[in-house]
């Protein structure tokens, strides 16, 4: 195998170019992106995508899940390709980086790989997974999910977003049902460049995160009901209030968190009020637990005693309570082999680096059950994320990529 020298970069100029042009997509209100998954502008943004890959000699594939993989060949054919990847959609007030990087970085690889005129023994294939976010169908990582064999693409395809309009249906609205078979593509390894979204990397003044673990996940959507009634005429003892239930279940969210620390988190991030108005008291809330933990001992234990203490608060205010999991994962550990590749690359390029834990989940999350996978992390400013604020600086897009370049070159086989 050639050798890797520090010398061989991306063009950190073009790949700053790409997200910006990509921005121009679903654009927020206050200098981010609303392009939620399955929507017009995702559509737009696909597009786009799948341009620029067929015009850098990718061939596109698309499963029936709307999984884009863009397809760079091998010299061997008997060869599994090395992927790449993250995901395009964002939250309704999202930034111009969480997921973006992933993608237009593994395409820039691609493009820099053409430039150089570098030929590989495995094909490279960079992936745009669809629904990662899981703000408009919930759970997140809901395709790379039924990749990995997590959920059936029928119950997928069921799900359902604040307007009653199901995943499947979305899906061939906008002309993204693919002819593959989700999971029938088998890989040799899978790399995912991300930004942090957390505070940790610029703190410390790195320019790389090796992301060894994940944190494991328990979404717990909690329906409480009351009794509508008029705020000012209903005496404060005949009232069944399902908005002072929340307030006290998500106060002893906080506690359990606390209570299990280190390493453990927990908060109400969604909540819907019925009848949302001004004079009547909530007759019926639905709000969404969200508990993480690299440790799967603490991940049980919140959500067992989330469970009985809010049972205890619904009776004691007389409220109805149903409790749904919508989205769980286990901790992950990613591959020692492709953590390590990141690792010799971070140290190749003389970045600084250091190993970290991903705080949030990740499509390579679930690929981590059927490939070796790895995780890339670099800095964004004061850790800010899922906001239209989110920022990240040219070098730090470039250095993580240039990253990403070498570890897959490296895991693909470079062909003298």
């Amino acid at each position: 195998m050639t050798a890797l020298g520090k010398n061989l970069k991306i063009d950190g100029d073009r790949l700053w170019d790409s997200l910006m042009d990509m921005a121009k997509i679903g654009p927020g209100v206050a200098g981010g992106n609303n392009r939620q998954t399955l929507t017009d502008e995702d559509a737009e943004g696909r597009a786009l995508f799948q341009s620029w890959c067929e015009a850098a000699g990718c061939t596109m594939g698309v499963d029936t899940m709307g999984n884009m993989f863009a397809t760079r060949a091998g010299e061997d054919p008997d060869a599994l390709p090395v992927y790449m990847g993250s995901h395009l959609d964002t939250q309704p007030t999202g930034g111009k980086y969480d997921g973006i990087l992933g993608v237009l970085g593994g395409l820039e690889v691609i493009r820099s790989l053409n430039d150089m005129e570098i030929k590989t023994k495995h094909p490279i294939v960079v992936t745009n997974w669809t629904n990662e976010e899981g703000t408009r169908f919930a759970p997140a990582m809901l395709s790379s999910g039924v990749f990995a064999g997590k959920h059936s693409q029928d119950w997928a395809y069921g799900r359902e977003d604040a307007e009653g309009k199901t995943f499947g249906d979305e899906l061939k609205r906008i002309g993204w049902v693919g002819d593959e078979e989700v999971g029938a593509r088998k890989m040799h390894a899978m790399f995912e460049l991300h930004i942090e979204q957390g505070p940790i990397l610029e703190a410390e003044k790195k320019d790389i995160g090796v992301v060894t673990h994940g944190q494991g996940l328990w979404w717990l959507q909690c329906t409480v009901t009351g009794k509508d009634a008029h705020t000012g005429s209903t005496p404060m003892n005949m009232r069944v209030n399902a908005g002072l239930g929340m307030a006290r279940m998500t106060e002893a969210a906080h506690q359990i968190a606390m209570a299990h620390q280190p390493h453990a988190v927990g908060a109400v991030g969604h909540c819907d009020v019925y009848p949302n108005s001004r004079n009547v008291i909530p007759g019926k809330v639905v709000f969404t637990v969200d508990f993480r933990s690299p440790d799967l001992g603490k991940l049980t234990s919140m959500r067992e005693q989330y469970e009985v203490k809010a049972k205890e608060i619904a009776a004691e205010l007389g409220l109805g309570l149903e409790i749904e999991p919508v989205g769980h994962f286990d901790p992950v550990t990613f591959d020692e082999g492709c953590v390590g590749a990141v690792r010799g690359a971070a140290e190749r390029l003389g970045y600084s680096h250091m190993d970290i834990i991903s705080g949030a989940g990740h499509d390579a999350c679930w690929i981590n059950d059927v490939a070796p996978t790895a995780m890339i992390m670099c800095p964004c400013v004061d850790g800010l994320s899922h906001n239209e604020a989110e920022e990240i600086s040219k070098d730090w897009a470039a250095a993580g990529t240039d990253v990403l370049l070498h570890a897959v070159l490296e895991t693909a086989e470079i062909v003298a």
